[in-house]
């Protein structure tokens, strides 16, 4: 078996979760989620010197792998309290599989969010049977909101990761993958609060001792990270991956990841969109942000993968569209498909035309155009252009800017972060 690779004390207590729990998960809940499938990634593979197994569990109903853990918690219940109903804290997936499984069995679902939670998740969660209660400001506040609710109201609180029988759930994402593709010598877990990746990596660990298990979370949210390794990276940001950004890990999930995994990584933001970007254009399906991370860590540290058999949860696939389209253009301003340059012109009847024979002559497409009098260096009879463009790939744009410099403009392109 491998030896964990995190430098952490094992805790001395019984096993708080073990694989039978999460085979007992599996049949509690078989039928009623989609089994979705691990495809062999052809091209991905080819990118990355891996062999690369993809799970798609951005194909269950609501779209994420958390229906798993929340049907299984509801399964368990006793009918007293299925009857009173059940609350939770979440704007994420969490709400949604929470919702639409209490629903579909009879159980009252109430979800607290944050009052600036985007109302697109707030119908999604409404529209699968959840009642939603906004309040407080952050999500700290919404789940103290949500916990008095609890013992006000009798109701009884599911947590979206820290609670076993919801990890039990989620670690049969791993009991599918290696019953699919019995060969995989490495699965890359997702880390937020840790539910799915102590159900998988027990489940997995239990099928194939010498599995290496190898834990991803977003550098702005390195939380889980920083506990298991005993570092203080700042958490916090804007990220991409808000389904994995959260500032306190889980107790019981924390517990279980410290003896289990093997490798622990952190990836950008750029990395997640690029991943998020390929993914779509390759495999012609959509992630989110944290469904992306496990693709991310991959090609961002090729040489720990290389050779291996690699297995990748698609954790989830609820996105902004208009974050979407962000990320998609964004990809293409790195790769040099899309770019803005900025160039200096004589303000003067022609000025433009001759600039745009020049992109005519290297058969860029121009996509918009701004003109700029007051805001620059340039003598008062000069102006700076802004134009937005479409090219093949970088190298036609490289061509394009330096046939533009011969021609004895300044040119300068607008770099992307």
């Amino acid at each position: 078996m491998n030896q964990p690779l995190l430098n952490i004390a094992p805790r001395a207590t019984d096993a708080l979760l073990t694989a039978a729990d999460v085979r007992a998960a599996a049949e509690r809940i078989r039928g009623n989620i989609v089994r979705t499938p691990t495809l062999y990634s052809a091209t991905l593979s080819a990118m990355t010197g891996a062999e690369i197994w993809l799970k798609f569990e951005n194909l269950q109903f609501t779209a994420a792998y958390k229906e798993r853990g929340a049907l299984n918690a509801l399964l368990q219940l006793p009918e007293e309290r299925k009857s009173r109903g059940v609350i939770a804290a979440s704007a994420g997936n969490h709400a949604q599989g929470l919702s639409y499984h209490g629903t579909r069995l009879g159980v009252p679902v109430t979800i607290v969010m944050p009052k600036t939670t985007p109302t697109v998740k707030i119908m999604q969660t409404e529209s699968v049977g959840g009642q939603v209660v906004l309040e407080g400001e952050s999500f700290d506040e919404a789940y103290t909101h949500a916990r008095r609710l609890e013992q006000e109201l009798g109701l009884t609180f599911i947590h979206p990761f820290d609670d076993p029988a919801v990890a039990a759930g989620q670690g049969t994402v791993a009991l599918e993958m290696l019953e699919d593709v019995p060969q995989l010598d490495t699965l890359v877990l997702p880390v937020g609060g840790g539910g799915l990746a102590s159900g998988m990596g027990t489940a997995a660990r239990a099928i194939n001792p010498d599995i290496r298990l190898v834990a991803v979370e977003a550098q702005l949210y390195p939380s889980m990270y920083n506990l298991l390794k005993g570092t203080a990276l700042p958490t916090g940001g804007d990220t991409l991956a808000e389904g994995i950004a959260v500032a306190l890990p889980g107790q019981f999930t924390s517990q279980v990841l410290r003896e289990i995994l093997d490798e622990f990584l952190l990836v950008s933001e750029a990395s997640i969109e690029r991943a998020l970007a390929l993914l779509l254009q390759i495999e012609k399906t959509l992630v989110e942000g944290a469904g992306a991370t496990g693709l991310a860590a991959v090609m961002d540290n090729p040489e720990l993968f290389a050779g291996r058999k690699v297995g990748i949860v698609l954790s989830g696939g609820n996105i902004d569209t208009r974050l979407l389209a962000n990320v998609l253009l964004r990809d293409l301003a790195r790769s040099g498909r899309l770019a803005r340059l900025k160039i200096g012109l004589q303000d003067r009847a022609g000025a433009l035309f001759k600039v745009a024979k020049v992109f005519h002559e290297h058969n860029v497409n121009i996509i918009e155009v701004f003109h700029q009098r007051i805001f620059t260096h340039l003598p008062a009879k000069g102006l700076v252009t802004e134009i937005e463009c479409e090219a093949r790939d970088a190298a036609q744009l490289q061509a394009l800017v330096a046939a533009l410099r011969r021609e004895g403009y300044e040119v300068k392109q607008v770099e992307t972060e």
